[in-house]
């Protein structure tokens, strides 16, 4: 079992400030998750659109359904539309009236960073039950709400 090393006693913890755990918590998740996405040259947001082309089934989605989901995740915005071409460019996704879908390569590709993003959660989520990370979750949403911003992942 791992030993963990806390920053503060229990009783010193709750005067900590949340923005700077969480930014920590992202900064840290992200890169370890973008690490194991680089392995097959695909970025967060690339891995995202064939996420979605991979339930999508032979309808596809066009570029204005993807940009609807997947723009919001972590501010990505318009660069979102260079990502889709840039799938595109490198034939792991294909366009035919509008819609995207994969290719076989793009469905590979996916296959294959998935079976590394899988790994990476597991890594991250080790020796967190999951009662402790809904917990975490529903907490993180509160305090969002608490201050009026606005968070929805699909």
């Amino acid at each position: 079992m791992d030993t963990y090393t806390y920053s503060h006693s229990d009783a010193d913890l709750p005067h900590q400030p949340i923005g700077y755990w969480s930014w920590a918590a992202h900064k840290a998740v992200v890169t370890h998750i973008r690490a194991a996405l680089a392995e097959s040259s695909l970025t967060q947001p690339r891995w995202w659109v064939l996420g979605q082309l991979s339930t999508a089934g032979e309808a596809g989605r066009t570029r204005e359904e993807l940009y609807a989901v997947l723009h919001g995740y972590l501010d990505v915005g318009e660069a979102l539309h260079d990502e889709i071409d840039a799938l595109a460019d490198a034939g792991l996704i294909t366009a035919h009236a509008g819609h995207f879908r994969l290719t076989a390569e793009g469905e590979s590709v996916r296959t294959k960073a998935a079976a590394a993003v899988r790994a990476a959660l597991d890594r991250i989520h080790r020796n967190v039950t999951d009662e402790e990370y809904v917990t975490t979750l529903k907490v993180l949403q509160r305090m969002i709400q608490n201050v009026n911003g606005e968070a929805w992942h699909h």
